[in-house]
């Protein structure tokens, strides 16, 4: 039984966008910040580059498409990481510190063990050469 069902239509239309938008509310609603303000504006702020790194993203929900889909999971791993790293770095208290590491587990599941592989594309030989002539 394999875990990895996220593909990348499956990640552009179910994630990026909902993720962009609680990265952005959900400080508000659960009140974040009480024990350092940073921690509510960083996730607005990491909201809004989400939004943007998906509407850049080479996927089905890209606006302008310039980024491979490869870097874009590559880029959330990275953040993932950095969610770990940031409650301890900035002393945050038990709600702040609590809410990045669910959103470090979150992200880390969804680009790693969750992730399918993408689809190979297959070419047929011929097609989108050039000879020398």
């Amino acid at each position: 039984m394999s875990f990895r069902f996220i593909t990348k239509s499956v990640h552009a239309y179910l994630i990026d966008y909902p993720a962009a938008i609680v990265l952005i509310a959900a400080p508000f609603v659960l009140n974040l910040g009480q024990s350092e303000p940073l921690a509510m504006w960083l996730s607005v702020v990491l909201g809004v580059a989400a939004l943007l790194l998906a509407a850049a993203t080479d996927h089905p929900t890209g606006l302008v498409r310039i980024i491979p889909y490869w870097l874009h999971l590559r880029l959330d791993r990275a953040l993932g990481v950095v969610f770990v790293i940031l409650p301890f770095a900035l002393k945050f208290g038990w709600l702040d510190a609590s809410y990045y590491w669910i959103l470090a587990a979150a992200v880390l599941l969804t680009t790693s063990i969750f992730d399918a592989p993408e689809e190979p594309v297959v070419r047929r030989p011929g097609l989108h050469t050039r000879t020398a002539g």
